[in-house]
Order: structure tokens, then sequence, then C-alpha cells
């Protein structure tokens, strides 16, 4: 049986794992395809090692994310599990802000906009029901800000849905607080999802204070900072053509190096725990304050297990102490 940790979402009565799956990397796009065979076991690995919670969105494969998921929780009484999705990037519409041009899994360019019209979000949720084969999401969450609709507008059409019961809670994902504010004029908002990580803790400035003075929950997604935590690149690596990894600081060779130079540091605290770096640093990260829940990726079976016994331990008081102390003296290039 597993030891993994529950936390409430917001003011909801809907319980989240501390460890939630992201489905990101298995919709294939942006990941240079999937395995469906192997996300799938991905899935159910998850589901076995505690894992409740689920976090896809439309646009992850246009739509394939979903229907792998859909298929695969199938297997699961509907309330022992999470389903957390997204509205707000549309591929299939000229609406909206134009965010930026992709290729869909087939190689196939398309336009992605930022379109939270409410008759939009709508639809969207009746499509997202019908990939998911479900009759409701428990967590509904706009995927980016929209600058052509009124926030009030948005929040109007999922307090709808909420309504009609086909959602259970809204939230907002890179969500400024100013965006969150208005938000909570018009709906009880659960959540904000915002990209956290020990070499990336600007929220903590103005986002972290507003949602716990507001009992809004933070769901921190690239805790690992998008793999460079797990201490398996080096400062000369070469990616694979499409990775966009490259084009941020934080994989700058330099800023790899001292990267890795501060996990080497800390390597100790993790084998004392008999865990590895990975597990270690996404720990951390739902030990900071605020902090609710951690969306890990994983495309195989293996990845999943692993992701979930960062669940299933506690760092002390001091052990944090030692790694704060460490990660005050890293300093990116």
């Amino acid at each position: 049986m597993s030891d993994m940790e529950y936390r409430t979402l917001g003011q909801t009565d809907i319980q989240l794992s501390v460890v939630t799956f992201g489905a990101w990397a298995i919709g294939g796009w942006m990941w240079g395809g999937t395995d469906v065979k192997q996300a799938e076991e991905a899935i159910h690995a998850a589901y076995h090692e505690g894992i409740t919670s689920f976090d896809t969105a439309p646009v992850y494969g246009q739509g394939l994310s979903e229907e792998i998921l859909g298929k695969a929780l199938k297997a699961y009484p509907r309330d022992r599990v999470q389903i957390l999705t997204k509205y707000g990037m549309r591929w299939d519409v000229e609406k909206g802000e134009f965010a930026f041009l992709s290729k869909d899994n087939a190689g196939k360019e398309i336009k992605i906009y930022k379109y939270a019209g409410k008759e939009s979000v709508m639809k969207e949720c009746e499509d997202s029901l019908h990939r998911l084969q479900t009759d409701y999401i428990d967590l509904y969450q706009i995927h980016w800000p929209d600058s052509t609709t009124p926030v009030e507008e948005t929040m109007e059409a999922v307090q709808r849905l909420i309504e009609q019961g086909k959602v259970r809670a809204a939230g907002v994902c890179n969500y400024s607080v100013e965006l969150m504010q208005r938000a909570d004029a018009v709906i009880q908002l659960a959540s904000n999802q915002v990209p956290y990580s020990m070499v990336r803790r600007d929220i903590e400035q103005d986002i972290v204070p507003y949602c716990q003075a507001h009992h809004h929950s933070i769901l921190a997604y690239s805790p690992l900072q998008r793999g460079l935590l797990t201490g398996k690149y080096q400062p000369d690596h070469s990616f694979k053509e499409g990775d966009t990894r490259p084009d941020t600081p934080y994989f700058k060779p330099e800023n790899i190096r001292r990267i890795n130079a501060f996990l080497e540091r800390i390597r100790p605290i993790a084998q004392d725990k008999g865990v590895t770096l990975s597990q270690l640093v996404v720990r951390w990260t739902v030990q900071q304050p605020g902090i609710t829940v951690a969306l890990v990726g994983a495309r195989n079976a293996q990845q999943a297990k692993e992701n979930a016994r960062a669940g299933e331990f506690t760092l002390s008081s001091e052990e944090l102490q030692k790694i704060d102390q460490e990660l005050s003296q890293l300093v990116l290039a």
C-alpha cells in the first residue's frame, strides 16, 4: 500500500495527491511524438503507486493526451481519481490572441491561439468531456491568460459549467495577482498553476502570499526545471532538433555546471533518505510554503513509479535548512 500524501484543493472538498501526474509529454506534442501503450502503462503505474490526480490539456497532442488519459482511467472508480484539464488554447479556430506557430504530431504546421470567450469555453468543455470519457471535470483551468476576452466573461462561463455539474472547481494557470483578483470577484477560485522550482522562485514575491491569504492552492509545474534538476544533463549536452530547452537561460552550459555542482552538495541528503535527487527536489518543492502539489510528467511506468516516491517521505526542518543554505550559494549566470 502506498504512503502517498494527499492535500485539499483550495476551499473545495477535493483531495489531490501531492505528486500529480503531468500529462503534457504523453500527448507527444513538442516532445517528439508519443508511445500510446507506454503512456497508458505510466498512468496505471501512477495510480497503483497512489497518484490519483492527473493534469492534462486539449492542446497536448491536440486531444491525444486527454484521449489516452480518459481511456486508461476508465479502469478505476471515477470518484477515486481527479481529472484536471484546461481550456483557452485553440488550434482549430483563429480567434483571440495569437500565441505561436507549432507543429502537430504529424508534423503539420498549426497556429495556436489563446482564446477563452464564453461560447468557446462551453464548447471546449463538451469536447474535453467526450475525449476524457467522463461526465465531469474535477478542476477546470484556463491555460494561459487571453488578453482579448475579459476575465469576467471567461469566469462566468466556468461558473455556468459548475452550475450544470460538468465542473467541480475552477482554476487558472499562469495568472498574475491582478488577474486572480478579477477572477475572484466572479467565481470561487480553487487554484493557480504556475512554474516553480528551486531555481525559479519568482512567485514567492507576490503570487504565493496572495494565494495563501485567499486560500487558493498552488499547483507547481516544472519542479525539475524541465529535467535540469535531475542532474542528468552535462554542459555539452546536445538536444534533439525542436527541443526548446537550450534557448532558455537555465540550460546555458555555465548554468548547467553550477546547478550540477549544487546538486552534488545536496546529494548526501538524498542518499541518507534512500531517494534519488529528483525525488528530493520534488519533495522540497511540495514542502515550500503555499505549494499544494507538484506536477511531474512520466512517459513510462518506471518514471511514474519514481515520481510517486516523492510523495511518500518527508524532509525534516534540518534537511530543508541545509538545502536552503546550499541554494542561497547558487547564483546563475
